[in-house]
């Protein structure tokens, strides 16, 4: 049986399942404003996948460091996980709004 390549969603998943840092840092500068509409899909899967303290805590800097889509994803990630008083310490912060937030 011979390795295939690794694909794109492939690279993605990897690097959601790590969990590591620098991993979540790959996936987050795949998100600024010209990013197409398939690698907001690619990220948003991987960030599915974070089950790491050290990976939760890098996207939690995102919450409140990151770009605006940044930020987006990284309250999709703690909404997802009902992590409401992070999300309601960002909205007081204003740095994501409460439709972001609160909106299923």
């Amino acid at each position: 049986m011979t390795k295939q390549p690794m694909n794109r969603y492939d690279r993605f998943r990897a690097l959601g399942q790590s969990g590591a840092a620098p991993d979540i840092d790959t996936l987050m500068g795949h998100l600024h404003e010209q990013v197409d509409f398939a690698t907001t899909r690619l990220v948003d899967f991987a960030l599915g996948l974070v089950d790491t303290h050290e990976g939760a805590g890098r996207i939690r800097h995102y919450l409140f460091h990151g770009g605006l889509i940044q930020r987006n994803y990284a309250a999709l990630y703690f909404k997802r996980r009902q992590e409401m008083a992070l999300l309601h310490e960002a909205v007081a912060q204003g740095k994501i709004d409460e439709i972001q937030a609160y909106l299923r």
